[in-house]
C-alpha cells in the first residue's frame, strides 16, 4: 500500500509540471507586444492587457480557493485548463488585433483559467509533502517559468509561429495546447486519504518560545484576515511582484531601447532583448522557484524571504545601468528572474507555515490577491512612464517597494490563535 502512495507523490508532481507549464502562457506575453505595436497598440495597451490577466489571475483564484473541497481540486483544475484554452482560442478566432477583444479574451478569460487551476497543484502538493513543502511547492510551480520560454521561443526565433503562420492561428494553436496539457495534469490532482502520512514522517516540534511548530496550528480566513501578519506578508508581496511583473512586461521593450541607444541596430537589439527575456529571465524564474524552495527548507521562509528581497530591491534599481549592455542585460535578467520566481515558492510556504498547511488552498488566494494588486500598478507604472521616456524612473521606483517589503518582513511574527 505504501509503494502506491510513494508512487502516487511522483504523479502529484509530473501532473503540476505539466500544468504549471500550460499557465505560465501569461509569462509569454511579451513575444506578442511588438506585433501589437505594429499594428498601432501603444506601450500602455500591451501593459493594460498584461495587467488585466495579472488581476483576473488573482481575483478568481480566491473564488477557486473556496470552491477547491467542494468541486474537488481534479475538477477545479480541469475547468481552468478549459477557460484558459478558451480565451486563447477564441482570441485567435473574433479578436486578432482588436483590442478590446484581446483585454476581455487574454486578459480576463484566459487570467480566470490560470486563476482556477493555478492553486491546485499547490495545495494537492503539500498535502502529499508534509515533509518537504518548499520542495514540493518550488517544484510545482517550476512550470510556470519555464513554460514563459518555451512559449516565447515557439511563437518567436525557434518555432516562427508568429512569422509562419501568424497571430490569431498562434493565439489558436496555444488555447488548445494550454486545455489539453492542463485536462491531463489534472487526472494526478487528487487529495491523499485524510490522516495520511508519508512512511517515516513526523510532524515537526515547536521550538522555543513558539506557540506551535510552523504549519500545525489551523487559521480560518476570516481569522487570518484579522492577523497583522497578513497585511505585512501581503504587502511585501505586492512590492516583490509588483517589480518583476514590470520587468517582465517591460523586458523586450526597454532594452530594445536602450541597445539601440548604446549604438545597437534594430534587429540585433530586438535578438538581444528577446533572448534576455525567453533565455535567461525565464530559465532563472523556473530554477528560482525549485532553489528558493529547498533553500527555504533549510533557512527557514522568512529569512529566505528577507534575503530575496533585499537583493531584488537593489537588482532592480541597478537595471536601468544594465539594459544597454547586451552582457550586464543577461546577468539582470538572470538575477531579477531568480528572484521574481523564488515569491512563488516562498509566500505559498509562509502562508501555511504561519496560518496552517491544511488550510493553505483556502488562505493562500488571499495572498496571492497581492500579485494582481502588483501586476495593475507596477506594469502600468512601467508602460506609463516608458511613453514618457523616463523607464529610469519606473525601476527605481518599483526597487525601492522591494526594498520597504523587506523592512515589512522582518517585522512578521508568529501569529497566536485564541
Amino acid at each position: 500500500m505504501e509503494n502506491k502512495k510513494v508512487m502516487k507523490r511522483g504523479f502529484v508532481i509530473l501532473g503540476a509540471i505539466l500544468i504549471q507549464l500550460a499557465l505560465g502562457a501569461i509569462y509569454a506575453w511579451s513575444v506578442f507586444t511588438p506585433d501589437l505595436k505594429a499594428a498601432g497598440w501603444s506601450k500602455l495597451e500591451t501593459q493594460i492587457v498584461f495587467s488585466v490577466g495579472l488581476a483576473a489571475f488573482a481575483v478568481f483564484m480566491v473564488f477557486a480557493g473556496k470552491k477547491l473541497n467542494t468541486w474537488g481540486p481534479k475538477r477545479l483544475a480541469m475547468i481552468g485548463g478549459i477557460t484558459l484554452g478558451l480565451g486563447y482560442a477564441l482570441a485567435g478566432l473574433f479578436g486578432g488585433t482588436n483590442f478590446w477583444a484581446i483585454v476581455l479574451l487574454i486578459g480576463l478569460v484566459g487570467g480566470a483559467g490560470i486563476g482556477f487551476a493555478y492553486v491546485v497543484p499547490i495545495a494537492v502538493g503539500m498535502r502529499w509533502f508534509p515533509d518537504k513543502k518548499g520542495m514540493i511547492t518550488g517544484l510545482a510551480v517550476a512550470g510556470f517559468g519555464f513554460g514563459a520560454m518555451g512559449w516565447v521561443k515557439l511563437a518567436g526565433s525557434w518555432g516562427h509561429l508568429i512569422d509562419n503562420i501568424g497571430l490569431s492561428s498562434t493565439f489558436m494553436f496555444y488555447g488548445i495546447a494550454f486545455a489539453l496539457m492542463v485536462i491531463i495534469g489534472g487526472f494526478w490532482m487528487i487529495f491523499p486519504p485524510e490522516g495520511w502520512q508519508p512512511k517515516g514522517y513526523k510532524a515537526p516540534e515547536p521550538k522555543a518560545n513558539e506557540q506551535a511548530a510552523a504549519g500545525t496550528v489551523i487559521f480560518s480566513s476570516n481569522e487570518m484576515l484579522k492577523k497583522i501578519q497578513f497585511y505585512l506578508i501581503f504587502l511585501t508581496f505586492v512590492f516583490s511582484a509588483g517589480a518583476g511583473l514590470m520587468s517582465i512586461g517591460l523586458m523586450k521593450l526597454y532594452p530594445i531601447e536602450a541597445l539601440q541607444n548604446a549604438g545597437f541596430d534594430a534587429v540585433s537589439a530586438s535578438a538581444i532583448a528577446g533572448t534576455a527575456m525567453a533565455v535567461f529571465f525565464s530559465i532563472a524564474n523556473g530554477l528560482g522557484r525549485i532553489i528558493w524552495g529547498l533553500l527555504s527548507d533549510k533557512l527557514g521562509r522568512k529569512t529566505s524571504i528577507i534575503i530575496m528581497t533585499a537583493t531584488q530591491g537593489v537588482i532592480v534599481i541597478l537595471f536601468t545601468f544594465m539594459a544597454g549592455n547586451e552582457y550586464l542585460l543577461y546577468l539582470g535578467a538572470t538575477l531579477i528572474g531568480f528572484n521574481f520566481g523564488g515569491n512563488f515558492a516562498l509566500f505559498p510556504t509562509i502562508t501555511a507555515d504561519t496560518f496552517g498547511t491544511k488550510n493553505v488552498g483556502q488562505n493562500y488566494p488571499f495572498v496571492f490577491l497581492a500579485y494582481g494588486v502588483g501586476g495593475i500598478i507596477c506594469p502600468i507604472l512601467g508602460g506609463a512612464l516608458g511613453d514618457m521616456g523616463n523607464f529610469t524612473l519606473a525601476f527605481t521606483i518599483t526597487g525601492i517597494m522591494v526594498l520597504i517589503g523587506t523592512v515589512l518582513t522582518i517585522l512578521v511574527k508568529t501569529p497566536k490563535k485564541v
